[in-house]
């Protein structure tokens, strides 16, 4: 009846599936059988309660301190199964014993079916003997599923959650360190700017102060002259008689003192310090800021690829474990950051001496009614170049020097993409084509020699 079959659902262990045997119970107050759970432990780092999780510390051999006996439940399976021995189930059609099991029918029957015309032809098997090859058929269908449970959920989202912690601080460093440059950048430009304004202090109040002091050598002359006249102006007349003439030769040839008057520029020149100041600095800033036309996303990079601290080259190494999410892709390579839907877009990429590279943008084109997936692209394998299209047609390209760099022009509103070498200024090969729901760059590598975006020339203008 229901009750009943409630009771045996609450007595069954829930790591095997059958009546608990020797059952130990956990501080969490889940119990389970000894040997189940010895055996769900077994090589596993971290001991967890297999319902909820829960973390445990190591288990000793004999499991007594971390998981005791639940003698209780083991008295009430034991008083369980000996009553289901005195009240065996019965057939529902023949009120018999249920005593064989019907292969064909997967279920228990009496003597009675057996021998009916429902069970004509059919293979037989003892209970003990059928339920023993269901339950091990039933462990391989669930094995794989208790370890999804066990690992596959909760490691990856454990490793996941750990490598978005890791993502986080290590683009926080990033940052700090972007904002330090810019720090130290500004402080040098404010000494630099301070250093000039002071030269010119000095410089302008030296002048002024040479200025006052051959003036005040003057006045102090013509102030000598001045008391020297006066005295003879009182003298008596026959001694300013005696002297008038060497009194009027001091007077012509003592100097004249000019009004004073301000040279031209004598004043520190504000505006050559201040006027537009912070624009000038911005400009100034083009030296240490880089603008790179693509940047690379590392969320979108195949797991062997490593990508510089600035997002702009790639090349191949060890593979790593990474997230395998959604953007991810499975081939070597490395998808832009920004997907161009319109317009023309141009970037420049130094392949160097890498000896296997890929260089191109991925995307939708139109066929007829349909939209179809694929890439196109120049690359180097082989030493040989080519250039690779969506219809899996290659084209050889004949390349008189080794590339260095490579040169993309995508333009959508004509729909073609030309690459070229921008050394010798010559075209490689242009693809034309109807784009469609915007194309995105990308680089793929087998070689540890890095691919890098180039950046381009900053100006500042009004």
């Amino acid at each position: 009846n229901a009750t009943t079959e409630m009771l045996e659902e609450e007595l069954i262990c829930s790591i095997c599936h059958e009546l608990f045997k020797d059952p130990v119970v956990l501080s969490c107050s889940h119990s389970f059988c000894k040997v189940c759970l010895k055996n769900w432990w077994r090589d596993k780092l971290k001991k967890t309660c297999p319902v909820c999780q829960r973390d445990f510390p190591p288990i000793n051999r004999a499991l007594r301190s971390l998981a005791p006996r639940n003698l209780a439940l083991r008295n009430l399976v034991q008083k369980y199964e000996e009553q289901r021995e005195q009240n065996p189930p019965l057939c529902k059609l023949h009120s018999e014993r249920l005593r064989i099991f019907c292969l064909d029918h997967e279920e228990p029957v009496c003597l009675v079916c057996r021998d009916s015309r429902t069970h004509t032809d059919h293979k037989f098997s003892p209970l003990e003997e059928a339920a023993e090859d269901l339950r091990e058929k039933l462990r391989r269908i669930i094995r794989p599923l208790q370890d999804k449970l066990q690992v596959g959920f909760s490691q990856i989202h454990s490793d996941t959650a750990a490598h978005i912690t890791a993502q986080a601080r290590h683009t926080e460093a990033q940052i700090r360190d972007t904002f330090d440059k810019l720090h130290q950048f500004l402080l040098e430009e404010e000494d630099t700017r301070m250093k000039a304004l002071r030269e010119e202090e000095e410089q302008k109040t030296r002048r002024m102060k040479d200025k006052m002091a051959a003036v005040s050598r003057d006045m102090e002359t013509l102030s000598k002259t001045i008391a020297e006249t006066e005295e003879q102006l009182i003298a008596i007349d026959i001694s300013f008689l005696l002297h008038y003439k060497s009194t009027l030769e001091m007077v012509q040839r003592c100097p004249l003192v000019e009004d004073p008057k301000m040279e031209h520029r004598a004043l520190i020149n504000q505006v050559k310090h201040l006027g537009n100041l912070s624009f000038h600095i911005w400009r100034a800033m083009k030296t240490v800021v880089r603008f790179y036309p693509i940047v690379l996303d590392p969320n979108r990079a195949y797991p062997g690829l490593i990508l510089s601290e600035d997002l702009s080259s790639v090349k191949l190494e060890a593979k790593q474990w990474l997230p395998q999410n959604p953007e991810r892709p499975t081939y070597r390579s490395v998808a832009g950051s920004k997907m161009f839907r319109s317009g023309t877009h141009s970037w420049d990429v130094e392949v160097g001496n890498n000896k296997d590279w890929d260089v191109g943008v991925s995307g939708h084109v139109q066929r007829g009614d349909k939209q179809e997936h694929g890439c196109f692209s120049v690359c180097f394998l082989d030493y040989k170049y080519t250039a690779c299209s969506l219809a899996d047609t290659d084209t050889a390209l004949t390349v008189r020097k080794h590339l260095q760099r490579v040169r993309v022009k995508l333009d959508l509103d004509r729909g073609t993409l030309t690459f070229s070498d921008p050394n010798t200024n010559t075209d490689l090969h242009t693809f034309t084509d109807t784009f469609a729901g915007g194309m995105t760059p990308y680089l793929s590598t087998f070689n540890n020699i890095p691919l890098k975006i180039l950046p381009k020339d900053v100006t500042v203008k009004v």
